[in-house]
């Protein structure tokens, strides 16, 4: 049996939860540099994930809003409501001064 996970658009929006855009940029960036599956193998360079990250931000502007699947960041542990069918997942979603921005990572073991 493989995993479970949201089937219908009100499931998905059911798992996601309001973050800070202060929360949401830290998310993207561990989202965008660490596995979910094997946290501590690299998969972009941190720099470049906060530059990438900051632009995202700014874009759509103080006035953004933004959801997230996850809760809490890496090196507190984390825990998340499923958004796909894949075992592991994590998403991050803003939206703002006429954009969306969406980061989703998903990972099997």
């Amino acid at each position: 049996m493989g995993a479970t996970g949201p089937t219908t658009l009100k499931e998905i929006e059911a798992a996601l939860r309001p973050v800070t855009r202060d929360t949401a940029a830290g998310l993207m960036v561990n989202l965008s540099t660490d596995s979910l599956v094997f946290p501590g193998h690299p998969r972009r360079d941190l720099a470049q994930a906060r530059r990438a990250v900051t632009k995202a931000i700014s874009i759509l502007g103080p006035e953004s809003e933004w959801f997230s699947n996850i809760d809490g960041f890496w090196k507190s542990g984390r825990a998340w409501n499923p958004v796909t069918r894949h075992t592991f997942d994590g998403v991050v979603a803003g939206r703002g001064a006429g954009f969306v921005v969406v980061l989703l990572q998903v990972s099997e073991d």
